[in-house]
């Protein structure tokens, strides 16, 4: 990533380099998957294939908030009722990673999906064990141990990460995509990128903008809009 910023810092001197201790050299990170839009079309469409209606359901919600949203498995897992708001679209994040509550503006889909998904929810199980979002198809809160063990058995039936050896698709891996397709967004929208990175920093729930650095590793088409971006810039300074 150091590389990478130091690059486009010769095309663009606003552009900050992260200090050499963003990522501790002690620390051994699992190589990032991407997912495509194809992979979590599958994967949408194999939880919606679950026996139990429920599980169906609640799994393809799961699996919708993460990508949509970036959340870590256990902040959504961790979700309340209550700390969904269908009126003004906003998610409210109590059991955050640092103890730092957050609250998360929704797309206008993201807020639909999740309205249909408590309707759906409390008409399959009217009387829940839990006040959770999130239900098992016993009315318990979703278990962290089910969504993981169901979402390798999708990720191994529609054969995703099979052509990656250096990678292992992981729940995780959601966050990171969120991250990459934001800032991909935001390079076609030709925004300031690095006045936007603490935004993004805020909504991934990081104490520290630098800790953002570690989801921004370069893709094809990132560096493909960077490279873009860069020779434009260069072509109007010259």
């Amino acid at each position: 990533m150091r590389c990478f910023a130091r690059w486009v810092q010769a095309f663009d001197p606003a552009v900050e380099v992260p200090p050499v201790d963003v990522l501790p050299t002690r620390t051994r990170r699992a190589t990032p998957y991407l997912y495509s839009d194809a992979d979590v079309a599958a994967l949408m469409a194999g939880a919606g294939r679950l026996r139990s209606p429920l599980a169906a359901a609640t799994m393809q919600t799961f699996i919708g908030l993460v990508f949509a949203t970036g959340l870590r498995r256990g902040e959504a897992l961790s979700l309340d009722r209550g700390d969904f708001d269908p009126a003004t679209g906003v998610l409210t994040i109590r059991e955050a990673k640092f103890h730092k509550p957050r609250q998360l503006p929704l797309h206008p889909s993201t807020t639909a999906a999740l309205t249909a998904y408590a309707a759906r929810r409390d008409r399959l199980c009217p009387h829940p064990r839990t006040g959770a979002l999130l239900v098992s198809t016993t009315g318990a809160r979703l278990a962290a141990t089910t969504v993981s063990q169901t979402f390798r058995t999708l990720l191994r039936e529609n054969g995703i990460g099979q052509h990656c050896p250096a990678c292992r698709p992981r729940i995780h891996d959601a966050r990171h995509t969120f991250a990459v397709n934001t800032l991909l967004d935001w390079y076609r929208d030709d925004a300031d990128v690095q006045a936007r990175l603490p935004l993004l920093s805020t909504y991934l729930g990081h104490t520290d903008p630098r800790h953002t650095y570690w989801y921004l590793s370069a893709a094809p088409e990132l560096l493909a809009l960077a490279a873009d971006r860069m020779q434009r810039h260069a072509g109007a300074t010259s």
